[in-house]
């Protein structure tokens, strides 16, 4: 049919499997399990923040549900610059992305971590559930 909306950053298709080992790639440097797609260099750029500050100093945050302060962005996706500051746990350098439907996806470089959640639940700010699950899953690493 006729596509009424172009938007680029508008969904995306993939099975669980193929995302996680996309994410897991990108927490790797750009390579998994001997196939290299994205130059460790490459992957170092997007996971810097582009900003001069955090995503907070520079206004009112779209984001209800995830508090922004000590947050940078880099290529496609959330930088976390300062952790006590996010009022989330993590570490420096976690890399993440959230969907419209209250997905999200995230890197821990320190933690050595990626993780993966899927739901529909529109608008995402009904219920808080970012923070509370990257809260329960730094709680229950164990060293």
């Amino acid at each position: 049919g006729n596509v009424d909306t172009f938007s680029g950053g508008g969904g995306l298709v993939s099975t669980l499997a193929d995302y996680f080992r996309f994410v897991e790639m990108i927490r790797l440097g750009g390579a998994l399990e001997g196939h290299r797609l994205l130059s460790p260099r490459t992957v170092a750029f997007m996971r810097r923040n582009h900003l001069a500050g955090d995503i907070a100093s520079m206004g009112p945050s779209s984001f209800a549900e995830m508090p922004m302060d000590g947050v940078g962005f880099g290529l496609g996706g959330f930088v976390v610059l300062d952790p006590g500051r996010m009022r989330a746990p993590g570490s420096v350098g976690d890399y993440s992305w959230g969907g419209m439907a209250s997905t999200i996806f995230w890197t821990d470089p320190i933690e050595q971590l990626s993780v993966i959640f899927f739901t529909q639940l529109i608008p995402s700010s009904t219920y808080a559930n970012r923070p509370e699950l990257k809260a329960l899953v730094h709680a229950a690493l164990v060293d």
